[in-house]
Order: structure tokens, then C-alpha cells, then sequence
């Protein structure tokens, strides 16, 4: 049972359900949240240019 139970939390959380059941909990004003999916995009922007920058060094 606990395997099951670990691997379960596991799947969650690379899923994000525990992210976005901490986020639903409560009301988020639209303007709230604009702000944090612009942050988001910003985050996955960088993370991006980082990715592929980091991705020609294997040659150098």
C-alpha cells in the first residue's frame, strides 16, 4: 500500500494538483490573476532561454 500511496503523491505533484488545489482554496482577483500567469510565462521564458542556451554548450 504505502508504494501505491508514494508513487500516487508523486504523480500529483509532478501534475501539479497540489499547486493548483493551495491556489483554488481561495478567491483570486483577475487582476491577481493576470500578474501571476504573466509571471508564470516569464518564468517559463527563462527557463526556456536557459535550456537552450545550456543545450549548445555540450560542444564547446
Amino acid at each position: 500500500m504505502e508504494p501505491a500511496l508514494k508513487a500516487l503523491k508523486k504523480h500529483m505533484l509532478k501534475e501539479g494538483i497540489f499547486q493548483e488545489m493551495k491556489r483554488r482554496a481561495f478567491y483570486e482577483k483577475p487582476s491577481v490573476k493576470r500578474k501571476r500567469k504573466q509571471a508564470q510565462a516569464r518564468k517559463r521564458r527563462r527557463k526556456a532561454m536557459k535550456r537552450a542556451d545550456s543545450a549548445g554548450d555540450w560542444d564547446r
